[in-house]
């Protein structure tokens, strides 16, 4: 695989974790800059963990990941969203919004974006990638790309206000919706 391939699929696999990091930093607008660091770990970290997990099953656990996975993040995306949708017109307090940068909503959220990488572990495997490579550029570019989008949304969540956590939390609805279909369909 190509360095310019490896990268290419790096970022296609940050999306769905840069999606959730604007919804965090939209609805965390004066969070400081460590907590943009904090969801990059978060994010970078899984999103490289889960292509070796992948990699080292191969493709005996593929065919049962396959049948869930995308189960998965829908209903943990959408729990998230729907409370965050709730707080948000139950005019919680910011605070105790649902997408309050928690270790365990950051968990949660790493885990259910970086479900579809543990697959792209498996195809990483039969084309034999230098695995090494591959997760540390994964990682990297999903850190990067997610303080980033963080940054974005909380520039953004400014401008919103109390819409931003209505906004958010569809957001995290759709990634759901939108990891369901493509697993359904393709």
């Amino acid at each position: 695989m190509s360095g310019f391939t490896l990268i290419i699929m790096a970022v296609g696999l940050a999306m769905d974790a840069s999606a959730a990091a604007i919804t965090n930093g939209m609805c965390n607008k004066d969070a400081p800059i460590k907590y943009g660091f904090l969801i990059g770990l978060y994010f970078g970290g899984f999103q490289a963990a889960m292509p070796l997990i992948g990699y080292y099953v191969a493709s005996g656990f593929r065919v049962v990941v396959a049948l869930f996975d995308h189960w998965i993040a829908l209903i943990i995306l959408s729990f998230l969203g729907l409370k965050m949708i709730y707080g948000a017109v139950k005019k919680e307090d910011p605070v105790q919004a649902a997408v309050t940068l928690t270790n365990k909503s950051l968990l949660l959220q790493a885990f259910a974006t970086s479900i579809d990488a543990l697959i792209v572990g498996v195809g990483l495997a039969v084309i034999e990638v230098n695995i090494a490579l591959a997760v540390t550029a994964i990682g990297v570019v999903t850190f990067v790309l997610s303080i980033v989008a963080f940054k974005i949304g909380q520039a953004f969540g400014g401008k919103l206000g109390k819409k931003a956590e209505i906004l958010g939390g569809a957001i995290l609805i759709v990634i759901g919706l939108k990891i369901f279909i493509e697993h359904i369909f393709v």
